[in-house]
């Protein structure tokens, strides 16, 4: 194995997903000593012990990052980051001694634990350097020129689609109204690829809006894209008195660190029907709009506007961002079926950063599984991404949130 070319993966701190800053903004806040362990796993099944040196050569490298002043200045010119946090970034550094890669069992082996403000910023770079070394070995031949090649056949055919006359309206479709997000940092094929398919985007889809990466935000003078991910949700399930009171707690709290911004919400940590019950008529009017990260898109958005029409909430004034597996034709789909009735966006990944010929892409993620010591889990609209190590622990959940089994 060539490890030359893979010295320093990630060299920017920045290198990271939006939501993890802001995230760790209002930790910092809110919960500086609260202490949680995240855990690794594969979905795809994929037997990923063979890279576990070169990937802990990689942890130790992203150790000895920490936060450039000109980087630092970048996210002060952001309204929503408040100077005392800057300031604390200023001697942030991740600690490798915080991660434990084990490869002695059937499958690779990464936990990372600590205080949860600590180890928030290990996921996105993490994921990326495993899937960065699995694809320097397993396609050591493919480049960001195949994956750029890719990317035009399915530009090519999203406008030709796009042209085509619907059968019920018949009129081509408006895209005036449609938002391109990348996705695409945690499961790229490489850094490389990610970056030129960003620059590629920018310059030749219009409907191209942004980034969810904050180096590529910076670099190249993109729109920072990003809000909350699964785990505040799952965190506050320990952080409240009742279990059933965590949703909100969660919801009252990013409020709390960020009144006026940021103000999406993830629907699908216990469910979306369990979320939509939590989601009351306050809550509803003052975040701006939704994620969709599971389950079926038009059943969720469908469900979502019902949400919004039954409080006399004008359609208008909110957004559902799409975010799960998506692809440039399946995006169209969901636009063509929610256009002009209520904004959307789309958030596209693996299938922007790892698209590339006869290259099968790795479905990983790193979720929380404690926190103060507890169980915390992820039980989602779709079966397949329940994360949770503690059975007991996720039946007590379900029966609080009122959910079948």
């Amino acid at each position: 194995m060539n490890h030359t070319k893979l010295i320093g993966i990630i060299d920017s701190l920045l290198d990271t997903d939006a939501y993890k800053l802001h995230m760790q903004q209002a930790i910092y806040h809110q919960y500086p000593h609260v202490e949680a362990v995240a855990e690794f796993h594969c979905r795809s099944k994929e037997d990923l012990r063979p890279y576990a040196k070169a990937i802990q050569a990689q942890i130790q490298h992203i150790s000895t990052l920490s936060f450039a002043q000109k980087e630092l200045d970048y996210l002060a010119s952001l309204s929503f980051f408040k100077k005392d946090y800057l300031t604390y970034l200023k001697d942030f550094s991740l600690n490798s001694d915080q991660v434990t890669v084990d490869d002695s069992g059937d499958q690779l082996s990464i936990k990372i634990k600590g205080k949860w403000i600590d180890i928030i910023l290990w996921e996105v770079p993490l994921l990326a350097i495993i899937c960065e070394i699995r694809s320097s070995i397993c396609y050591p031949h493919s480049t960001a020129d195949d994956a750029i090649a890719q990317l035009k056949t399915k530009i090519e055919r999203f406008y030709q689609n796009a042209k085509t006359v619907d059968d019920e309206t018949q009129t081509v479709t408006d895209l005036s109204q449609f938002s391109l997000i990348d996705f695409g940092s945690r499961r790229r094929f490489s850094k490389d690829v990610h970056h030129k398919v960003v620059d590629y985007l920018a310059e030749n889809v219009p409907e191209f809006k942004g980034t969810s990466n904050y180096h590529l935000a910076r670099t190249r003078g993109l729109t920072p894209f990003g809000t909350q991910a699964h785990e505040w949700f799952q965190a506050h399930q320990q952080l409240t008195g009742e279990l059933a009171d965590s949703q909100q707690l969660a919801l009252n709290r990013w409020l709390q660190e960020y009144p006026d911004s940021l103000g999406i919400a993830l629907t699908d940590c216990i469910n979306t029907d369990a979320f939509l019950r939590d989601f009351n008529q306050e809550l509803s009017e003052r975040f701006v709009g939704l994620r969709h990260d599971s389950g079926d898109p038009i059943a969720w958005g469908e469900k979502a506007i019902k949400h919004y029409e039954s409080l006399g909430i004008d359609l208008k004034t909110k957004s559902l961002i799409f975010s799960d597996s998506l692809t440039l034709d399946k995006a169209l789909c969901i636009y063509k079926h929610f256009a002009h009735r209520i904004n959307v966006s789309f958030g596209i990944g693996t299938q922007l950063t790892c698209d590339l010929p006869s290259v099968e892409t790795l479905n990983v993620v790193l979720k929380l599984t404690q926190c103060e010591g507890r169980p915390v889990a992820k039980i989602s609209d779709e079966p397949g991404k329940i994360m949770c190590r503690d059975e007991d622990y996720l039946t007590q959940l379900r029966q609080a949130f009122k959910i079948a089994n």
